[in-house]
Formats: structure tokens, C-alpha cells, sequence
């Protein structure tokens, strides 16, 4: 089974970063969509298990299904130096 971004709020460019709709002015979360949404253009091809600093730790939140190529909503990207 193929895994996809999502065409909800968090991957819309009216998304801002205290979780609100731009467009609509209400709070949203990744359970949200509507008939507005625009999807950000600029989405990087390295958000997957791979490099994810949960990956093969006891914070993953999937640890069964956990897989280098695999793309996740709980992404959370590797320290760099």
C-alpha cells in the first residue's frame, strides 16, 4: 500500500504555524480539509523514517511499520550540525 501527503490543513499553504487557517481564521489540525485547499509547493523528499530522530527509538510512534523510505505525519528531523 503506497503511502501519500495527505491533502489536509498541514499540508496547505494557508497553514500557519500556531495551527490556524489563514484562510478561515478558525484553529485546524491534521483532521481538517476543505474545498480552499492549496497544497505547498515546496515539500522535501528527505521526510521519511530515514531521517527522522524518533526512527528506531522508543519515541516512534510506529515501530512496527517503521521503514527508511516510509513518510510519516510524526516526522521529526535529525539534528544537523
Amino acid at each position: 500500500m503506497p503511502i501519500r501527503l495527505a491533502t489536509n490543513c498541514t499540508n496547505c499553504n494557508n497553514f500557519n504555524n500556531d495551527s490556524t487557517c489563514a484562510q478561515h481564521n478558525i484553529k485546524v489540525t491534521e483532521r481538517h480539509t476543505c474545498d480552499s485547499f492549496d497544497m505547498k509547493a515546496t515539500l522535501k523528499n528527505n521526510l521519511n523514517c530515514g531521517t527522522c530522530v524518533r526512527y528506531q527509538t522508543a519515541t516512534c510512534p510506529h515501530p512496527t511499520q517503521a521503514a527508511p523510505e516510509m513518510l510519516c505525519s510524526s516526522w521529526a528531523p535529525r539534528a544537523v550540525a
